[in-house]
């Protein structure tokens, strides 16, 4: 079994930076960690603990051993904490390897999460002939849910989370990715910033709207040639990940399954998450980091 995890924290953070909570919500440490620091090295858990142990943790129990972690190349918080070396950096039984995303010139920020797991892939031509998970640094996927990609049979996966299932407003919710899919459950698109219609064409036989939260099982030798291909998205102006998937399943159809998922993910997108995350992580990490 390949027990191989790519998690994606090349970005600049910048809806957590510009966003804005009163200072008497949250402790100033925190603040200045949303503003200074990659989202998953904010301080939420005990003892300040960075968001991105408990990811690391949960990973660490579903059973992955090794880690490359995207950083980006001016944000240096996560070398800081994990270890400076380029591989080879120790965390629990995982063993870290980091990918820089860097930002090319005339840009102000990276290309996007298709970009960022290419640097990770090219780097890692070790993992050529094998599968490897890919995750957000800023969601708390659950052990459940990494096992269920690490351990699963087909060559490509992801977990189709049931949309009301997820604690977050009906405004955050509305705007996630949803999944479109066949009888079988094999994924026909993802359709990012959906309108009513399409919300409507993405609410299967159980009457289950089914959204992506950007965790995936991946074969690399099948998604490599769409990371380097992948165009940039005419709306975002970057190129993302989903699209990369869309044009791997154009030329291999059937070939990423959806497993229905029903749970919250941990998110830390603003600043008005930190309390929320801080609150989940004191219910639900009790004295395990």
């Amino acid at each position: 079994m390949d027990k191989n995890l790519v998690i994606l924290a090349g970005g600049i953070s910048s809806r957590m930076k510009k966003s804005v909570v009163s200072e008497s919500d949250i402790d100033k440490k925190l603040i200045n960690d949303a503003d200074e620091k990659s989202k998953s090295m904010i301080g939420v858990g005990n003892n300040y603990r960075p968001f991105l142990d408990y990811l690391l943790f949960n990973a660490n129990k579903a059973g992955y051993k090794d880690v490359t972690i995207v950083i980006g190349e001016k944000d240096n918080s996560i070398k800081d904490y994990y270890g400076y070396k380029n591989s080879g950096n120790k965390f629990l039984d995982l063993e870290i390897t980091y990918a820089v995303q860097f930002i090319p010139d005339g840009k102000e920020k990276p290309l996007g999460t298709a970009d960022a797991l290419y640097q990770a892939v090219k780097l890692r031509s070790d993992w050529k002939g094998k599968k490897f998970s890919v995750c957000n640094s800023d969601n708390l996927y659950s052990v459940e849910a990494l096992d269920l990609m690490l351990k699963t049979e087909y060559k490509n996966a992801m977990p189709d989370y049931d949309r009301s299932a997820l604690d977050f407003e009906v405004e955050r919710i509305e705007k996630f990715a949803v999944t479109i899919k066949d009888d079988e459950n094999f994924l026909l698109d993802i359709i990012e910033k959906p309108d009513a219609d399409s919300i409507e064409k993405a609410r299967d036989t159980n009457n289950v709207i089914g959204v992506s939260m950007n965790l995936f099982s991946l074969d690399y030798d099948m998604i490599y040639h769409f990371l380097e291909t992948v165009p940039f998205n005419p709306v975002r102006n970057e190129k993302e990940l989903p699209d990369a998937i869309k044009l791997m399943l154009k030329e291999y159809p059937k070939s990423l399954f959806c497993y229905p998922f029903a749970e919250h993910v941990p998110d830390l997108t603003n600043k008005s998450d930190i309390i929320k995350v801080k609150k989940y992580l004191e219910e639900n990490f009790t004295n395990i980091l």
